[in-house]
C-alpha cells in the first residue's frame, strides 16, 4: 500500500511549483478583482445600448471567475497554497478602481477594459515567464489570454469609431 503522505504532489521540482505559484497567483488576483468590479458595473451601467452592456458584463464576470478557478487550481494541484480572500485581493491587484454609482455604458465599458488590460499585463508576463518553467501552467495562461482578448474586443466594439 502507498503511503498518500509520502507521495509527492507534483512532479515537477520545488523551484518550478514556486515560479509558478509566482506568475499565476497575480492573474487569479486580477481575474477575482476584474469578477467583482464586473459585476458592481453590470448592477449600474446606464444608457442606450444597456441590455447589450448588461448582458456582455455578466458573460465578463463569468469567465472570469472560470479563468480565476483554472488558475488557482493549477497552483493548487502543483501544492502550493493560494490566498484569494477578498481583502487579500483587494490589497494586492493591480486593476484600476471603478468609479462608484451609476455610470454611461461607453465609461463603464472604458473602465472594464482598463481593468481587462491590467490583468493581460500579468497574463502575458506569465505566459513569457512559464514556457521556461512549466508548459502546462504556460498553457492556462496562454486559454486565459485567448479569452481575456476576447471579452476586450467584445466589449470595445460598442466604443470603438
Amino acid at each position: 500500500m502507498t503511503d498518500v503522505k509520502a507521495v509527492p504532489t507534483t512532479t515537477l521540482n520545488p523551484d518550478a511549483v514556486a515560479g509558478t505559484a509566482q506568475f499565476l497567483t497575480p492573474i487569479v488576483v486580477g481575474l477575482t478583482a476584474l469578477s467583482v468590479d464586473g459585476k458592481q458595473a453590470h448592477w449600474h451601467v446606464r444608457g442606450a445600448n444597456f441590455q447589450a452592456v448588461h448582458e456582455l458584463l455578466d458573460d465578463v464576470v463569468d469567465h472570469a471567475r472560470e479563468w480565476a478557478d483554472t488558475a488557482a487550481e493549477r497552483v493548487v494541484a502543483l501544492g502550493l497554497p493560494l490566498d484569494g480572500r477578498i481583502q487579500t485581493v483587494a490589497a494586492a491587484t493591480t486593476t484600476p478602481e471603478l468609479a462608484t454609482g451609476f455610470q454611461q455604458a461607453d465609461q463603464t465599458i472604458a473602465q472594464i477594459v482598463a481593468q481587462i488590460d491590467a490583468v493581460l499585463v500579468d497574463v502575458r508576463t506569465a505566459i513569457d515567464e512559464l514556457g521556461e518553467i512549466d508548459a502546462s501552467s504556460q498553457d492556462v495562461a496562454i486559454e486565459i489570454a485567448r479569452g481575456l482578448e476576447k471579452d476586450r474586443w467584445f466589449l470595445f466594439s460598442h466604443i470603438a469609431a
